[in-house]
């Protein structure tokens, strides 16, 4: 029998508002355990929460921005569960009436274009965080992301393979860097995913029971969470096993998921309206400032891009899938930099570097100016390609003094045609047969002579110089 996988997907993003949603203590990542909270955001008796108006304004922009309908009059419910990183024993959220619904997103996939809907968007706090001590066995609370704002987006069953999910969630982040309205850290919780998976024979219309995904902390983790528990369902399917619907936790080291508890529904959670928090009313006026107030995103910069810099297609989509990218290279090029040798260098050593260091391009500390000094360089004739990358590698990490590092390792490039003359004519003598070969019509032998001619400058010759030198001395041979 023929298997079809059925997913959806609940993201909660972390906004990057400087003061939680319902008080004014602080968002910042880390701190001492329990100092960025208050009486409001632990739940302490006789506190009173207020919105955080950037709160609803970043949950705005991202539903317009993903092609959401705007609930004009949406208000707060409260969640109620017991879990020991929730002090007050309930979390504010939107259940009935959400800030934003029936979005859209199109994604592309080596299998082709599709749309992915969103059914509702909805802000709410985040709970605290449980901190396990194996060496004392202990289990301690930390309470400084209580009240952090959260916007939870949630996406119809439209997945049907771990790549659509993957192009999604790559989508999704870059549009909500492009807002400005989170990070989107994985590493730091500012984007967390929950996988909702079920199985179902191909051709059927009805789902299968589902199970739902959490600690998934990386798109890598995600993708093989989504292939180990599909193959964990059909073949407990195939076996005769009832599917569970449950929670479960993905351990990435075990590369394996385990049960945590089963999975709630809404009625669970015993929603009623937030008795504290007012209604929220937003006017057309509001809607269309916000609306006007929107960036430019990276689909806009791709047409920009090739029509004002003339680059291909594909470098403006690579160069654009990272806000950060994109405005380096901005950057870069307001500086007098030709646009296709900066984008040339970033294809190839940026995004090198960047993978190899596993690192965002946001984390970077190269600057615009030390990339467009290196590039001029390279176009003045100071230094050659190859010996730019060695100076690229050894500043890329705190952003070096290019100019002082060329001096100081004495890599000028040599352009003196008399003493690259001399040099290859001492090539040539202690290497009479490559000579022979090369009048024989054997063209690598001309390579291997480039490569001892360099070997002996050193690397720093100008590579134009060398080859012409080369070829006029051959003819004379």
């Amino acid at each position: 029998m023929s298997w079809e996988i059925v997913i959806g997907l609940e993201t909660h993003v972390e906004l990057a508002t400087r003061s939680k949603i319902f008080c004014s203590c602080t968002t910042e990542f880390g701190g001492d355990p329990n100092t960025h909270c208050c009486p409001v955001c632990t739940g302490m008796p006789g506190t009173l929460p207020v919105l955080n108006q950037a709160v609803l304004e970043y949950a705005v922009r991202a539903g317009l921005a993903l092609n959401c309908s705007i609930t004009k009059y949406n208000k707060f419910d409260r969640k109620n569960y017991f879990y020991p990183d929730l002090p007050k024993a309930y979390q504010i959220s939107q259940l009935y009436l959400p800030v934003c619904r029936d979005g859209a997103v199109p994604i592309k996939t080596g299998a082709g274009e599709k749309t992915i809907h969103i059914h509702e968007i909805h802000m709410e706090e985040d709970a605290g965080k449980l901190v396990h001590d194996p060496w004392i066995d202990q289990t301690r609370a930390d309470y400084n992301r209580c009240g952090v704002p959260l916007i939870e987006i949630v996406t119809e069953p439209d997945f049907r393979s771990a790549d659509e999910v993957i192009a999604y969630l790559e989508k999704l982040k870059s549009t909500l860097q492009y807002l400005g309205v989170s990070d989107c850290k994985m590493q730091e919780g500012s984007l967390r995913c929950d996988v909702n998976l079920s199985v179902r024979p191909v051709g059927s219309a009805e789902f299968g029971t589902r199970t739902e995904m959490k600690n998934l902390n990386s798109f890598k983790a995600i993708g093989r969470a989504i292939e180990y528990e599909a193959k964990r369902q059909i073949e407990a399917i195939e076996e005769g096993k009832r599917i569970i619907q449950e929670t479960r936790r993905w351990d990435d080291n075990k590369d394996a998921s385990y049960a945590m508890r089963s999975k709630e529904n809404a009625q669970d959670y015993r929603y009623f309206p937030e008795p504290d928090i007012p209604p929220v009313e937003l006017t057309e006026d509001y809607l269309t400032e916000t609306r006007q107030g929107l960036p430019e995103m990276a689909e806009a910069k791709v047409e920009r891009y090739q029509a004002q810099f003339g680059l291909p297609a594909y470098d403006s989509e690579m160069i654009t899938g990272q806000k950060a990218l994109a405005d380096f290279f901005e950057a870069a090029v307001v500086l007098g930099t030709p646009a296709k040798l900066v984008s040339n260098w970033i294809m190839g050593e940026v995004m090198k570097k960047l993978k190899d260091c596993a690192m965002e391009a946001a984390d970077m500390k190269l600057t615009p100016p030390t990339l467009a000094r290196l590039i001029a360089l390279v176009e003045g004739g100071t230094l050659n390609r190859n010996t730019a990358v060695k100076v690229f590698d050894a500043i890329f990490a705190e952003d070096g003094d290019v100019d002082a590092y060329v001096r100081e390792h004495g890599l000028e490039q040599v352009s003196d045609t008399g003493l690259v003359q001399s040099v290859v004519e001492a090539v040539f003598a202690a290497n009479p047969k490559s000579i022979e070969d090369y009048k024989a019509g054997k063209e690598k032998a001309f390579g291997f002579l480039v490569g001892q001619t360099m070997r002996e400058l050193k690397g720093k010759a100008d590579p134009k110089v060398v080859n012409d030198t080369i070829r006029t001395l051959l003819q004379e041979q």
